[in-house]
């Protein structure tokens, strides 16, 4: 049975969970245990963030000083793949910020790499946030009985019930972004104001560059109707439960935290936000999963099987279905856009 000072809303259960002194980030083991992320999966995702990197440094003319800031760091594997996929000579250039709220600096990290808890301001260079959004905590809305749209209130155990109804400001999101005016009952959204405000709010540190969200999410017209909050624990998907036992997650409203971008802190501009698919994004950075050419096998056995194995790791970070749907929200700063941002990349 649950007291009754024990409920509250999904964004403060979620902000203990997930970051309180024993929440599912500040644990020793981290994440990495419990799901695999792009990063986890292939080298290749750090090389084609490195390649992202020097178009941006094209794009700014080569400037004598670059910074790649990776926010929510986690245990600073991206940070680590991207200086050893950079050219000496652009690596001497680039400073490489890690931000990561939930834990200190690990041991053995490449010492190049600073580690931060909140993220450098006024940076010149590529902001790249993997996954970070998606654990930015949200309230959930529901729709009740009656028809009103209602905060939806949990338990430590994951036990829920309805609360109070949502503020004006929630309101005024809900009907711009994730419309529940006539669902029926049942029907969910998260609420994407804080995110959204996350999201400008670390964009603002880039003055000149590129900042890129990179997260699962959905737009405005195919929300799912009964919203994507979950849990992960062990590599499976779990029941989320705000204990600290598992990570707490749902997809983003990419759209709205594209709109959200604002460019303004030194009287910034350029054009706007663009939205890809990773399968888009990478195989604009040359990241694809081809099948070596079968000749290679019988001149350079080795090198065909090194072939094969990328092609592979390739296949996994672009997959249809998988980690190729995540979306890529790439917001520019005072630069043109890089070649791959220029549209929706074909191809198989």
């Amino acid at each position: 049975m649950t007291s009754e000072g024990a409920w509250r809303g999904w964004r403060a259960a979620t902000e203990e969970a997930l970051y309180g002194a024993d929440g599912f980030y500040t644990r020793e083991a981290g994440p990495a245990g419990h799901f695999r992320t792009s990063v986890h999966a292939s080298a290749l995702f750090a090389g084609a963030v490195a390649r992202l990197l020097g178009a941006v440094d094209r794009a700014l003319g080569g400037p004598p000083e670059l910074a790649f800031v990776d926010m929510g760091a986690g245990r600073g594997e991206l940070s680590a793949g991207v200086l050893r996929a950079l050219a000496p000579e652009l690596a001497a250039r680039t400073t490489v910020y890690a931000v990561e709220r939930a834990v200190g600096r690990p041991p053995g990290l490449d010492p190049r790499i600073e580690w931060r808890a909140t993220p450098p301001g006024g940076v010149t260079g590529l902001l790249f946030a993997n996954e970070w959004l998606d654990n930015v905590p949200a309230e959930v809305a529901e729709v009740a009985p009656d028809g009103t749209v209602r905060l939806v209130e949990v338990a430590p155990d994951g036990t829920e019930r309805l609360g109070a109804g949502v503020s004006a400001e929630d309101v005024a999101w809900l009907e711009r972004w994730w419309p529940l005016a006539g669902a029926a009952p049942g029907a969910r959204a998260e609420l994407g104001g804080p995110r959204d405000a996350a999201w400008a709010e670390a964009a603002q540190a880039v003055r000149q560059g590129l900042a890129v969200a990179v997260d699962y999410g959905h737009e405005r017209a195919a929300r799912p109707p009964f919203g994507t909050l979950t849990g992960f624990r062990e590599g499976r998907e779990t029941r989320p439960v705000p204990d600290g036992s598992c990570d707490l997650t749902a997809h983003v409203a990419l759209d709205a935290c594209a709109a959200a971008f604002t460019a303004t802190p030194a009287g910034a501009s350029g054009p706007g936000p663009v939205l890809l698919t990773q399968r888009e994004a990478l195989h604009g950075l040359g990241v694809r999963g081809g099948r070596p050419p079968l000749a290679l096998a019988s001149t350079d056995p080795a090198a065909y099987v090194r072939a094969l194995s990328g092609a592979g790791e390739a296949a996994e970070l672009t997959a249809r279905g998988g980690l190729g749907d995540f979306g890529w929200l790439l917001c520019p700063v005072a630069i043109p856009l890089p070649p791959l941002a220029a549209g929706p990349e074909g191809g198989g």
